[in-house]
């Protein structure tokens, strides 16, 4: 269990259950389906004064609830219930932060609103940034902006993950590191459908192509439910084989905020997630 909220400010886990999840972003308590969460509640009154509920595949809200900024990123209410930042994550950045040398080149793939790109280009490193989202690419550069980072150190692609590795390859371009974070079901630019069951190892073969002959870390995210973090594991395990290093998969949890010294921890499942590391 890897526990990923520590140290984002404004930011809050307040509560869970019911299907459903309580969390303070900034300045907005905001309620979220989590169909993970099947236990019970604990604080029913906590609940009243959220000021935005995405429900029925919409959002209701008791506050003009538009753009605002928490956790050093600009979050919105998206129609995929998302805002913009995701909390468990941060154990992920530290990681990579941890796994990186100066001026080292970084593929991120499915990086969407940039959280690990940022966290790659602070310790140093040069990134090329793919999404197959337009918005989702203008997203991840406001964010860049705000934390006034040098902009020639990402290079940003609007793109299909597969097409783009495959062309990379041709090009003759390799990376120090690869970061993943494939979403269980999409479409590229072009309308490719992506289903993780299938197209994760073909992309993990492709990508094993681009790795420099050295390369330093790899790192792969998913959210999907029904996958264990066991079997990202091995597909990591079958790419790096020959590598060295060492290979960890475990799942990403946030830690529910405590409120009585007699209160147990309570933990969300947030993902899972695989590693690998020159490091050992």
């Amino acid at each position: 269990m890897i526990i990923g909220n520590t140290g984002i400010p404004d930011y809050a886990l307040l509560d869970s259950g019911g299907g459903e999840k309580l969390e303070q972003f900034g300045d907005f308590k905001i309620i979220r389906p989590d169909p993970r969460a099947i236990w019970q509640k604990s604080y029913s009154s906590r609940w009243e004064k959220a000021d935005a509920i995405y429900k029925d595949e919409k959002w209701q809200k008791k506050l003009p609830v538009g753009e605002w900024t928490a956790g050093g990123m600009i979050l919105k209410l998206t129609e995929f219930r998302h805002v913009g930042l995701f909390p468990e994550q941060s154990a992920n950045w530290h990681w990579l932060q941890q796994n990186i040398m100066s001026n080292i080149r970084v593929l991120n793939l499915f990086a969407y609103t940039g959280g690990a790109t940022m966290a790659a280009v602070q310790a140093g490193a040069h990134v090329t940034h793919v999404d197959a989202s337009k918005p989702a690419l203008m997203w991840a550069s406001q964010n860049f902006k705000v934390h006034k980072l040098p902009v020639n150190k990402v290079r940003w692609m609007q793109d299909d993950a597969v097409k783009f590795v495959q062309r990379e390859i041709r090009r003759g371009v390799f990376y120090d590191g690869i970061i993943m974070d494939p979403p269980r079901f999409g479409r590229g630019v072009g309308g490719e459908v992506w289903k993780i069951e299938e197209n994760l190892p073909k992309l993990v073969d492709l990508c094993r192509q681009i790795l420099t002959p050295n390369p330093l870390f790899w790192l792969i995210n998913a959210y999907t439910a029904d996958l264990s973090p066991i079997a990202i594991g091995q597909v990591l395990e079958d790419a790096t084989r020959t590598l060295g290093g060492k290979v960890t998969y475990d799942e990403l949890v946030i830690e529910q905020e405590e409120n009585s010294q007699s209160e147990k921890k309570r933990f969300l499942p947030a993902g899972i997630v695989a590693r690998w590391s020159k490091k050992i």
